[in-house]
Order: C-alpha cells, then structure tokens, then sequence
C-alpha cells in the first residue's frame, strides 16, 4: 500500500512567493500552475489529487516537489535545458537573418521591413521581429553623425571644453553665434485650444511672412542670454552685436568667446585686433554642439518660436524678446560635465570604425 507522500516544507519567504506566482495574471501559465501544486503540496495533498486539480500526472506533481525540494525558487521559473518546446527555425536561418539585416538591402529600398525580410527569407514577420528584438537590431531607425575634421579639430575640441571646465579668471566666457532665417509664420486658419479629450490643433499649411537673425551670446556661468534681432545675416551685423557685448561686459574683465569657424572674415579679425580683450575660440567644422548657445536655441525654438503664430517679423521679434527676458530672469546654466579625453576616444573610434568600414 502506497502511503501519501509527506506535506512540502516552506519557508514563510517562500509560501509568500508562490502565493504570488499562483495569483498572478501576467507571470507565464505553467509557473501559475506548478505554485499552485506546490501550494497544495504543501498543504499535504495527496499527488494524485493535485493532479487532477492541476490537469497535470501525478509524475509531473513529485517531479516538481522533488526539484522544489533540491532548488527551492532559485530556478523556479527556469525552464532545464531539453525541456519545453523545441524551436521551429534553425540556427542557420536565424543567422541568415542578421546577416541580411546588417549586410544587405532589398530590391530597390533603403532598409529592411519586418514584411520584406520575412519574404526573403521564407519566414513569418513575427519570427523576424523576435529575431530583431532578441539581437538588438533596429533597422527602421537612424542616428546622424558627424566627427569634427580638419588638422587641429581635436585641439580646437579641447580648447573650447576647457574653457568650460576650466574658465580663465577676471573673464567671462561668452557662447556666440546666430540663428537665421527665423521665419513669422501665420496659420491659415485660427487654432483650436486645448480641451478635455482633445489636444491644441493648428493648421498644416501657413503664411509666410519676413526673417529675422538673432545674434546671441551665452553668459556661461550665469546662463543669461543678450541677445539682439537684426533684419540680415552679414559680417556687419555680427560688428554690430560685438560692439553691443563690449559695452555690456563691464571694462577690465577678458571676453573669452566660442565661436564657429564662419567669424573669420577680414572685417572681423580687424575689429578684434582693436579689442585686444576679445579672445575667440573656433569649435571643428563640424562641432557646432560643442557650442552652448545651441541648447539655448533649441529651447527658444521649441517654448517660443514653433507653436507661434506670428502675423509679421515685429511680432516674432515681440515674442524672442519675451522669451529671452523670461529666460534671463529665471536663468538656469547648462553645466558642462564630459570629459575632454572621453570626447577625443570616442571620436578616434568614430574614425577607426569609417577607416574599416570603407576598407
């Protein structure tokens, strides 16, 4: 006569964990069912009639206890290696998958659809997007990228991150450049404002009125802006807004400014070489993000200029000065915290990697 098998010991730890597991709505169904199981076996039900409770054999129901006896919940949710389901697409094909991916294009496109793929490889969608999702590739996004060039980019990079690492004493540091071509866009139509279920809505299409260029230049370490608006984008209104940040800055201090390579006419060089407290500082062509004013733009752009509605260059005009007194009144610096060695290694990187690629 077969004696009833004795009730599974658990610890409280581990009667919490199941009792868990087996209300669960989202962990996998067979982990569901084997806490259960072991719930009742614990309760020093029989194997027999935790079977027909579970729907599983009365083996199944003394592998489990056995196993939960040797490894309690380390491996609970494991499943051991030649059990379970087999897979239905061999290594091989996965393989051809990534390669095709990472390699290859299809007929007349650019990228890889989870469809086209799928057709090229005699598969299903599904299959290619647990491939894709398992290896990590995303062949319908991009990233833009642009290492500096030029002969002395890596030195022009860690002239200017010094500066703000380390600023120069009795100076300030000043991020200068401007954003032209801002454009007073009208809306066809008037908008709709924001209601309960309902976003704020414009019109696609709009009227297009005048530019305007603003000249900035960014306090570093305060975070203020000046900032002036000039009709046209020439080296004459750039004197113009220099002459505007001398009488700004108080008399004996050095202006330190970042500048792009595109300040460098004959007009310019002759005005700094008559204000020799002017120190300008050239970012690598391309390496615009290295110079602040940038960050300060987009948020003009975002909070300021893209939503607006703006019958004419003069109300455009109202609502950058708006922006930069707001800003200049509540101004919040942007600290600067990459290490100069870490930007040079990774643009040496970026530089052996083209090198093999194009080999």
């Amino acid at each position: 006569m077969n004696h009833p098998a004795a009730a599974l010991a658990l610890t409280e730890g581990q009667r919490r964990a199941l009792e868990i597991i087996a209300r669960s709505a989202t962990a996998p169904h067979r982990d569901v069912v084997r806490a259960r199981a072991l719930l009742l076996a614990a309760d020093g039900v029989a194997n027999t009639r935790i079977a027909v409770q579970a729907g599983v054999s009365a083996v199944t129901v003394r592998a489990w206890r056995e196993r939960f006896a040797a490894e309690g919940l380390a491996k609970f949710g494991r499943v051991r290696e030649g059990r379970g389901r087999k897979p239905s697409i061999s290594a091989e094909k996965v393989e051809a998958v990534v390669r095709a991916t990472l390699h290859d294009k299809p007929p007349g496109e650019t990228r890889w659809s989870c469809r086209s793929m799928a057709k090229a490889q005699g598969v299903s969608k599904a299959t290619v997007q647990r491939i894709w999702t398992a290896r990590g590739l995303q062949p319908h996004r991009v990233q833009t990228f642009k290492l500096p060039d030029g002969t002395r980019s890596e030195e022009k990079l860690a002239d200017v991150a010094g500066l703000y690492v380390n600023p120069p004493e009795q100076a300030v540091v000043r991020c200068m450049d401007e954003k032209s071509q801002l454009q007073a866009l009208d809306r066809a139509q008037p908008a709709l404002p924001v209601n309960k279920g309902r976003a704020g809505t414009m019109t696609c299409d709009c009227k297009r009125n005048a530019t305007t260029t603003l000249f900035a230049a960014l306090n570093v370490l305060a975070g203020t802006v000046t900032g002036q608006c000039l009709p046209r984008h020439r080296n004459g209104e750039f004197l113009k807004f220099l002459r505007a940040v001398d009488r700004q800055v108080p008399q004996g201090l050095e202006i330190h400014m970042i500048l792009d390579g595109t300040h460098t006419r004959a007009n310019v060089q002759a005005w700094l070489a008559k204000h020799p407290r002017f120190h300008p500082h050239f970012t690598p062509t391309p390496g615009s993000w290295l110079n602040l004013v940038e960050r300060w733009f987009r948020n003009l752009t975002g909070k300021a200029v893209r939503r607006g509605v703006f019958k004419s260059v003069p109300d455009l005009i109202a609502a950058i000065e708006e922006y930069l007194k707001a800003s200049n009144d509540d101004p919040k610096p942007f600290v600067w915290t990459a290490n100069t060695e870490d930007i040079l290694a990774k643009v040496r990187r970026g530089r052996a990697t083209l090198k093999e690629t194009e080999s």
